[in-house]
């Protein structure tokens, strides 16, 4: 059993200072002792922001936990327009309600054009015709969905036998010609365990190759088509879909995610013997078209020139409703902006919300919109997305300089009363689209969210509206709604990256 010997780590830290101090020599403190530490952590005269300010942002949390409007718009977003693939009908009819939206809050409304893939699902079967010790007369089904970007079978499907795989290095350890013709299956489990502690978004990295591009690779040995074990830790024999992409001068081969429990089948019968499976794929990739990021300014009064973003992106898979991908990052970043309305908020600086475009097919509107305001970065004091679902929030990640910190260290103490005081700071920045402005210097922000059941549900059909905790929901928009107030309203800016 471990024994704790303080209540609290501030009762550890006075604790160890009063010894220091009753044993110290009677002197002036050197340089950069535990006396100046711990007093720099509690020093609040360097603070950009007044008491009124820091009572502002109070009054914006305990406004977002009680206000229904972000489930309200989640709900229509998710139950009344559904899924939004780009391309889609859904897409757009997305776009002219979150426009509408903003409009009537307000802010200054902009739909910034971006070419978009077009890819659309069709026909997905998968069936075992032949295994080790199969009832004559038989077949088993196989559940599987086509990854995004997928290559089609023919009408008819593809039949060929199954070869299971663990690794890239494994499949590239074959002797030459082995996979020509087959089914290739790479089965990497999720790591659960890792998962359960909080890194869900780690376990995805680990496996995220093996959608990404392992679908190019075994086509590159030949391969009739490529199996990938889903990407989640929820059992429940849904796959995940998720886009795959194609090596110049490589056969696009099918490709399709099974569910876990299908890859271990495939791996426990392909070890008894041959297995044939007939799998059919028909998706289409249509010419790209036209879409839209929504951009709405809520105007700053002093420095309408300079912009703290808040965003998420509007797109979605079509197997669910996106609510958690990322129907919630919409709402929490509209939200900011509801209650600064409600709430007669308007900080020095201009909040811009942006509902960013196909994210989901590879960051066009991101980069459109990189491209069409590259002059204006300079302005842009910091920008937030949120994409990582709305499971409780347990304070913020940031991107950018060391010293941020410090900075934001009373923004946290204003979160704290609903458990999200908690500053992480990271040098990969996992917000896709706001990615590229991060690496060109403005400081990037997230809410810091569990992840442990977010990747149960991303990408396949459970990513609905009951996924939804309303509570944790506003807690998430509090988060969203704080940061951007107290960034917009600063005294000073947010330190960039030198």
């Amino acid at each position: 059993m471990k024994i704790r010997l303080f209540a609290s780590p501030i009762v550890a830290a006075f604790f160890v200072l009063n010894c220091w101090a009753q044993n110290a020599p009677a002197s002036t403190p050197p340089p950069n002792s535990f006396l100046d530490r711990l007093t720099s952590l509690t020093d609040s005269d360097s603070r950009p922001w007044t008491a009124e300010q820091f009572a502002t942002m109070g009054r914006i949390r305990d406004a977002a936990m009680t206000d229904p409007n972000a489930y309200n718009m989640l709900a229509h977003l998710t139950d009344n327009i559904g899924p939004r693939l780009s391309g889609s009908l859904q897409a757009q009819a997305a776009v002219e309600w979150v426009a509408a939206k903003m409009r009537a809050m307000g802010t200054s409304v902009t739909l910034e054009k971006t070419t978009v893939p077009h890819w659309v699902r069709g026909k997905e079967d998968a069936v075992l015709t032949r295994w080790p010790g199969m009832p004559p007369g038989t077949m088993q089904k196989i559940v599987v969905t086509a990854l995004g970007n997928s290559a089609p079978t023919s009408e008819d499907g593809l039949t060929a036998n199954v070869m299971v795989v663990g690794s890239f290095a494994e499949l590239r350890s074959l002797p030459v010609g082995e996979v020509k013709g087959k089914i290739v299956l790479f089965n990497k489990p999720f790591d659960k365990e890792l998962t359960a502690q909080g890194f869900g978004l780690d376990a995805y990295g680990q496996n995220l190759a093996y959608r990404g591009v392992g679908p190019s690779f075994g086509g590159s040995l030949g391969a009739a088509a490529v199996l990938v074990r889903s990407l989640g830790g929820g059992d429940f024999r849904l796959p995940h879909t998720g886009l795959t992409l194609y090596g110049e001068g490589v056969d696009k081969v099918p490709a399709a995610a099974i569910t876990a429990e299908d890859a271990d089948l495939l791996a426990r019968l392909s070890k008894q013997g041959p297995v044939t499976m007939r799998l059919t794929l028909t998706p289409k990739t249509l010419p790209p078209t036209s879409s839209y990021n929504v951009i709405a300014d809520w105007k700053g009064s002093e420095h309408s020139e300079e912009v703290v973003l808040v965003s998420g992106h509007l797109d979605s898979w079509d197997l669910g409703t996106g609510a958690i991908d990322d129907g919630a990052g919409i709402a929490i970043s509209m939200q900011t902006i509801h209650l600064l309305q409600s709430l007669n908020i308007h900080p020095k600086r201009t909040i811009r919300f942006v509902a960013w475009m196909n994210e989901e097919f590879g960051v066009s509107g991101a980069t459109t919109y990189l491209q069409e305001h590259s002059s204006e970065l300079t302005y842009h004091v910091a920008a937030l997305e949120s994409d990582l679902g709305c499971d409780h929030p347990t304070g913020l990640s940031f991107f950018g300089a060391p010293e941020a910190a410090r900075y934001l260290a009373p923004v946290a103490n204003a979160l704290a009363p609903i458990g999200a005081s908690v500053l992480t700071r990271s040098d990969e920045v996992t917000a896709e689209d706001i990615a590229g402005m991060v690496q060109l210097g403005v400081p990037g922000l997230s809410p810091s969210q569990d992840s442990r059941f977010y990747f149960s549900y991303h990408h396949s059909a459970a990513d609905t509206l009951d996924k939804v905790n309303v509570q944790q929901l506003n807690e998430n928009a509090a988060v969203m709604a704080v940061t951007a107030y107290a960034l917009a309203d600063a005294s000073e800016a947010i330190p960039r990256r030198k």
